[in-house]
């Protein structure tokens, strides 16, 4: 249907004829043969443009055979299409006929053949049945070949098997093939004369079209219903499209006819392209479904249109035709189905105009119901639905879980900070969600090393997208703000579990909110943190951090600027910013040590990197000499100088960039000796150990932040020290092996479960007794809400590192109803009292004496079930604000925790009276809440600006340069962001901070947790013992003891080397009030944190030292009086804990037994002024030793002498603990 009827009776537009072409113009009238020989000897050309000439022309050359009156034969070439349809239809409806009466006439012949076996009898019948069972197995023979050739056939076809496939699409290609051939032909006249060994497009339509018979065959013998198959739209396009071919062959004619059906094979677009697997999702399934149907529908109208069109309508003779070409068809159509109807190009015919009015019904509704869908799957396609393309030569890490602008900020400027030399990383983002207007900004902003695509990590298919399985790493970040954390912790369990079914070699750090749900991820059997998978529980170290805080204020802020990336600020003024900035900049890195230190105690290469490198060492990668644990790494802090360094040894450093930590690497002592400038200590041109034995670094996971992560295996275990590295200690020999003091591990204090009656206490009970020293916790929560782990804040106040009589009392105040859930992982700790009440009541404030507390912690478990952000932390900074604006008597303090320091035994050079014991210093009594050591936890950032109402900071500051952040009263649960990036580059970091913070936890003692959900209590054994052996981070006074030298004008190089020399404490950094550089004297008592300050620092004599202390054996021994037994697993009634003072007395069955008659005894008691030595028992009578302190009671005249007296422990009578007399 190319160019109109007549070859080129259209005007003669469609017609292009050669110059060796003469045409012969025959007369088509009918009526007359004169006519039609005058017709013949008239003008050619002018015959052609007459329309009033009646008369039709087909090009006819000498060179091809054609009927030489040139007559049309289109309807010969519609005939073979009819035929073959008509014939083939009547054929199958004869069979169907004749195979209905053969199935009557055989039913009606089996009943009478029936009827005779019963007349004929028993013996008839057996001689009839023979040849019966004949037939029937030549009939179940034949049916067996022809149901063979059935399946076969039908194998042939299906796209269930590869052939089947192959087949398929072969076909659909050749039929598109077919339909470009079309294409083509359609620009010459509808019908003219071709000789077929010349006409190079007819070969191959014939060739395709011959192909097409076959596999028709091969349809038609599968079949089932072959009446259905015969009028499927397949076998119509077929029987239309290819007996015309060979009609064209036997004729040497080409008519375009109805070859424009072969568009209806576009319809199996959609099937081809499922097969093929290219087509998976629903909606792209659908997209291709419509665009499939409306595209060959509009072309195949185009192409009846053109047919009609350019042939005319029969019954005029064909002479009402015009010239169309086939793509102003196509126009037409559109414009049609559109409804806008230009009118340039419309249809002349009567068959195309009947077509065009039922065709813009049709059309109109297809074109108003399909495009409007096709747009909206189209605008509905993942904006980010494409597939990573990995880079050759650099790593792509996954990041997925909680994505969102405050969590991707956070961690691409943590991860992407210039301090860590060079990032060769692309991070690729993975969600479900597609990131609004903000967040999309930020990406586009990082779009050379960060991507998004939009999917889930629960799918395979997007695991696959972003090429998990060639992934360096896959960061799950959580939501820490969600009001279910459990249900966070489980959504990214899944995650994990779905990532390493996929892959499970693949390395993950995920965060987790919740301690306890770490135990889940150890019932994943390719969870496997020696090859590097991580979980940074953020309610462990969060809580971890506050505590190590109530031992050393001020740690939590210094310890969460170490591992986080902050640049360098210059201030020129001299205030309390300019030095804590200066710290600020500084970071953990690891770096492996170089040959020149191989055999040199711990202490003096500390002392070397940090006088002639500029660099702070606080701990090594040890490889024990024990056989049984020679390929166990294990990192010791700070271990002393009985440890030798090791070739390939790995430290750990404090510095403000990696490129300065490469110094510990490149020194050496025949080339960098005499050098004073630590920035020229560069790679020499010695011959290194480390050169000539690479394998002893295993450089082939260097860090980008200059340190290298652990090979597969060999992941370091948290810090024990090896037996055979513990100096000799008699002390450990005269042990009782028998009785249970510490967990199973040694790391932690210990003692049988109690039951939370006897640890509460009332608010008149409370009030009578002595408390000083001790930890107070305001606990905001209820029977509602999520459980915040309390264990993990207990846990480093109970390590093992302390002796008894140094574990601070911890005195929780809150709901009930909230501690009792929390009690299950309280009960084996020493030292822990309950208070019923509200953090916001001062009566109960007072009640525990938070005036004499070490620390005063501020905690929520309330913060995340509110909506509004800004509201989150509203109880937590009303207590705040209600303990500083307290009023106390100025008579009533003995210790205030934001001054106190530790001295290590044996320092103190002035008389035990006057001296402070343990470096427990006495200062100036509290007389209001502002003074009160207070550590406040936050959720919003942005809310640290109403705890201090005296501070000058701006709304939008960033948390670590607020004041009170500085100051360490406030700690925020983001700054934990940090670790992820820190963890990817140097999973030694978080093994080192975890140790840090948590007292010492280990996987094994996770693993225990997981089965008993408690600790376990375990004998005293040489082993065991071993453990207690390790760093403690503490704080030193310099007003008095043997720095108080260096404390007035010293520098801190000299105190950091006399320190190291003399007691093997390691110095890191300073605690300094904060307007200790005015001139004049001011009354504040806040102070601020200095990061590792340099060699020629100043110091001043109220500066606190943040230090490392290694543990000392004889401690306990230092006060005969103190003793320390373990509990039976006896317990006692909550009326004998409830006794408040004993006097010594060998006869206890005598006791009072009511509580009234005690309390008056006590009362009693206490007014007593002349009694100054009182006595307490432990919890069990079998194992009760007299513990003999001396104290005074509360009365006016000990209120005047209060400061004479030193308490360097809590007394807390009601509370019977066992104390450790080692």
């Amino acid at each position: 249907m190319a160019n109109g009827g007549g070859g080129g009776g259209g005007g003669g537009s469609g017609l292009r004829m050669s110059s060796n072409i003469h045409a012969n113009h025959l007369s088509l009238d009918a009526s007359s043969s004169s006519s039609s020989s005058s017709s013949s000897s008239s003008s050619s050309s002018s015959s052609v443009h007459e329309p009033k000439m009646n008369a039709l022309i087909i090009p006819v050359t000498m060179e091809v055979p054609c009927d030489s009156r040139g007559q049309r034969m289109w309807w010969a070439f519609l005939a073979s299409s009819m035929v073959t349809f008509f014939g083939g239809l009547f054929i199958i409806l004869l069979w169907r006929t004749l195979k209905y009466l053969w199935t009557v006439c055989c039913h009606c012949g089996g009943k009478a053949k029936e009827a005779q076996k019963i007349n004929n009898g028993s013996s008839q019948a057996d001689g009839t049945l023979k040849p019966a069972d004949e037939k029937e197995e030549v009939v179940a023979a034949e049916v067996g070949w022809m149901t063979s050739v059935k399946d076969w056939a039908g194998v042939m076809i299906s796209a269930q098997t590869l052939t089947g496939r192959v087949l398929v699409v072969l076909v659909f290609a050749l039929s598109i093939g077919a339909l470009v051939i079309y294409f083509i032909d359609s620009s010459n006249p509808i019908e003219s004369c071709q000789n077929f060994y010349k006409d190079f497009t007819l070969q191959i339509d014939m060739a395709f079209n011959v192909f097409f018979l076959l596999y028709f065959g091969l349809r038609f013998i599968a079949a089932n219903d072959k009446l259905w198959f015969w009028l499927e739209v397949n076998s119509v396009v077929d029987f239309f499209t290819v007996p015309p071919v060979f009609v064209s062959v036997y004729l040497n004619r080409s008519w375009l006819g109805l070859r424009f059906l072969r568009a209806l094979r576009l319809i199996q677009f959609s099937e081809i392209l499922q097969f093929l697997n290219i087509l998976k999702t629903s909606n792209s399934i659908k997209l291709v479904n419509l665009l499939s149907i409306f595209i060959s529908t509009w072309l195949t109208a185009a192409g009846f249109i053109h047919l009609v069109e350019n042939s005319g309508d029969p019954w005029e003779n064909f002479q009402n035709h015009q010239a169309l070409t086939y793509w102003e068809c196509v126009y037409l159509l559109m414009v049609t189905m559109s409804t806008v109807g230009y009118g340039d190009v419309y249809a002349k015919t009567t068959l195309g105009r009947l077509f065009m009015v039922f065709f813009i019904l049709g059309g109109l509704a297809m074109f108003a119901s399909y495009v409007p869908e096709i747009i909206e799957l189209i605008g509905n396609r993942k904006k980010y639905g494409g597939s990573y393309s990995a880079v050759s030569g650099r790593k792509h890490i996954v990041v997925c879980g909680h994505i969102t602008l405050e969590s991707v900020s956070n961690f691409l400027k943590d991860f992407l900070h210039k301090d860590r030399d060079d990032v060769n990383v692309e991070i690729v983002f993975l969600h479900n969600i597609s990131p609004n207007l903000e967040l999309e900004a930020l990406f586009k902003r990082h779009f050379t090393q960060v991507e998004f695509y939009q999917g889930s990590v629960l799918n395979p298919h997007d695991l696959a997208r972003v090429k998990i399985e060639s992934a360096d790493a896959c960061l799950i970040l959580a939501n820490k703000y969600c009001a279910d954390p459990d249900a966070e912790d489980a959504s990214n369990i899944m995650r994990v579990i779905s990532i390493k079914n996929y892959h499970p070699k693949i390395r993950i750090i995920t965060q987790m909110l919740q301690y306890h749900n770490k135990a889940h991820l150890l019932n994943i059997p390719s969870w496997n943190w020696k090859e590097g998978d991580d979980a940074i529980c953020l309610a462990e170290l969060k809580l971890g951090f506050i505590a190590q805080s109530c031992l050393a204020q001020g740690l939590s802020t210094m310890l969460a600027n170490l591992f986080s990336m902050r640049s360098f600020i210059k201030i020129e003024e001299d205030t309390w910013q300019k030095y804590y900035l200066e710290g600020v900049s500084n970071e953990m890195y690891t770096e492996y040590l170089s040959s020149a230190f191989v055999g040199l105690s711990f202490p003096t290469v500390c002392e070397l990197c940090f006088v002639k490198l500029k660099l702070l060492m606080i701990a090594i990668e040890y490889k024990s000499a024990n056989r049984e644990s020679r390929s166990r790494k294990r990192i010791l802090i700070n271990p002393g100088n009985h440890l030798k360094i090791q070739e390939g040894t790995l430290g750990f450093f404090i510095a403000s960039d990696a490129k300065e930590v490469k110094r510990a690497f490149f020194y050496c002592k025949a080339c960098h000796d005499d050098i004073t400038d630590p920035k020229r200590i560069k790679k020499c041109g010695c011959k290194r150990l480390e050169d000539e034995q690479p394998s002893t670094l295993s450089p082939k996971k260097k860090q980008r932040n200059g340190g290298m992560r652990n090979s597969p295996g060999s992941s370091p275990k948290l810090m024990r020290h090896d037996p055979l590295l513990i100096p000799g200690n008699d002390q450990i020999d005269n042990m009782d092996s028998n009785v249970k003091k510490y967990d199973s591990t040694g790391m932690f204090h210990w003692c049988a479960p109690k039951e939370i009656e006897k640890v509460i206490l009332t608010r008149s009970e409370a009030a009578m007794t002595v408390l000083s020293g001790h930890v107070v916790v305001c606990i905001f929560g209820d029977v509602s809400s999520a459980l915040i782990g309390l264990r993990n804040l207990v846990m480093p106040l109970r390590a093992s590192n302390f002796h008894y009589h140094e574990l601070k009392h911890i005195v929780f105040v809150g709901s009930i109803e909230y501690l009792k859930r929390e009690w299950e992982t309280l009960h084996n700790f020493p030292k822990v009292s309950i208070l019923p009440g509200t953090p916001l009541s001062r009566a109960d404030l007072r009640a525990v004496n938070i005036n004499l507390c070490d620390m005063c912690v501020i905690l929520s478990a309330n913060q995340n079930n509110i909506d509004d952000t800004s509201l989150q932390d509203k109880e937590c900074i009303l207590a705040s604000l209600n303990i500083k604006s307290m009023q106390f008597d100025d008579s009533i303090g003995v210790l205030q925790a934001n001054s106190q320091g530790f001295t290590p035994p044996g320092m103190d050079r002035t008389s035990p009276d006057n001296s402070p014991v343990h470096g427990m210093l006495r200062q100036p009594s509290i007389t209001t809440g502002v003074n009160i050591p207070i550590i406040t936890e936050l959720v919003n950032d942005t809310n640290v600006q109403f705890l201090d109402q005296d501070d000058d900071d701006d709304p939008d500051t960033e948390l670590y340069l607020t004041q009170p952040f500085a100051c360490g009263t406030a700690f925020a649960v983001s700054v934990l962001d940090s670790l992820m990036s820190a963890t990817y580059f140097n999973d030694n970091i978080l093994t080192l901070i975890r140790t840090l913070v948590t007292g010492g936890a280990t996987p094994e003692l996770e693993a225990l947790i997981a089965e008993e959900n408690a600790l376990r209590g375990g004998y005293s054994t040489p082993q065991t013992l071993a453990n207690r052996d390790r760093c403690r981070v503490a704080q030193l006074a310099l007003l008095d003891g043997p720095f108080a030298d260096l404390g007035d004008g010293g520098c801190y190089g000299d105190l950091f080397c006399k320190a190291l020399k003399t007691y093997n404490m390691l110095c890191f950094g300073i605690y300094r009030l904060r307007d200790a550089h005015l001139s004049t004297p001011s009354q504040c008592t806040k102070r601020y944190v200095i990061t590792n300050p340099p060699y020629e620092f100043e110091l001043v004599p109220t500066d606190l030292i943040f230090c490392l202390m290694q543990f000392d054996h004889n401690a306990g021994q230092s006060r005969a009086s103190l003793s320390h037994s373990s509990h039976s697993s006896q317990s006692s009634s909550k009326k004998s804990s409830s006794v408040h003072s004993i006097p010594s007395t060998a006869n206890r069955p005598n006791r009072p037994k009511s509580r009234e008659s005690r309390d008056k005894q006590n009362a009693t008691r206490m007014n007593r002024m002349g009694q100054a030595e009182k006595k307490w028992f432990t919890d069990e009578p079998d194992n009760a030793y007299p513990r003999n302190i001396q104290i005074k009671p509360m009365s006016t005249h000990m209120a005047n002498q209060i400061n004479q007296y030193k308490s360097t422990s809590s007394l807390i009578p009601p509370i019977r603990e066992v104390e450790d007399e080692c």
